[in-house]
């Protein structure tokens, strides 16, 4: 731990916002990235005859969960409906997307630690690490909020796995490497003035 810093003092509140933002900043780079052309797919099109309706900001969040290795996940489209994943792939969107969260992640981590001051790597990678309240708050809302409904068939992102991979593992880690990076970055002779 830093010295002259304790527990009390670990920024919460900050780390909890940054990793809110950091989600949020990855899916509008989602949607700048992806949205046209989602706009003007087939599924989109559709779902637009189907129910009125584009779903376009719904697909954007699919292929922000395909950027986590999170698949989509369809309920009463078909016995054995394959689940399916927008970046890579034959016609799929670049796997650049994959990036996308870790530097979000590392990004928000980095901030937190540099906000904190840490120049412990072990407080650090914590430090960094407190993003992940508000990472997963998003990740588990987001699942919902991309539901897609035609007729009684439906598709989201995976639930559990945008639990553990989206919103624990990947906050977790590359968080966690923010803060480190702050804290190794961390001239000790201005936390301790």
């Amino acid at each position: 731990m830093s010295i002259g810093q304790s527990d009390s003092e670990r920024p919460y509140e900050v780390g909890a916002a940054a990793g809110f933002l950091a989600w949020l900043v990855g899916y509008v780079l989602t949607y700048l990235l992806t949205a046209t052309e989602l706009d003007d797919s087939a599924l989109n099109t559709f779902i637009q005859l189907a129910e009125g309706e584009s779903a376009t900001y719904e697909l954007v969040g699919w292929v922000f969960y395909n950027a986590h290795f999170i698949d989509v996940r369809y309920v009463n489209v078909a016995p054995f409906s394959p689940r399916r994943h927008f970046v890579g792939g034959e016609a799929g969107f670049t796997v650049l997307l994959y990036l996308l969260p870790p530097l979000m992640l590392f990004a928000a981590g980095l901030a937190v630690g540099r906000y904190r001051g840490s120049a412990d790597t072990a407080e650090g990678a914590v430090t960094g690490a407190l993003v992940l309240p508000g990472y997963l708050v998003l990740s588990v809302a987001g699942v919902f909020l991309f539901e897609v409904t035609v007729g009684n068939a439906s598709g989201r992102p995976d639930l559990l796995a945008a639990i553990v991979l989206a919103g624990f593992l990947y906050p977790a880690v590359f968080g966690a490497v923010g803060g480190v990076v702050a804290a190794a970055t961390t001239d000790e002779r201005s936390v301790l003035s």
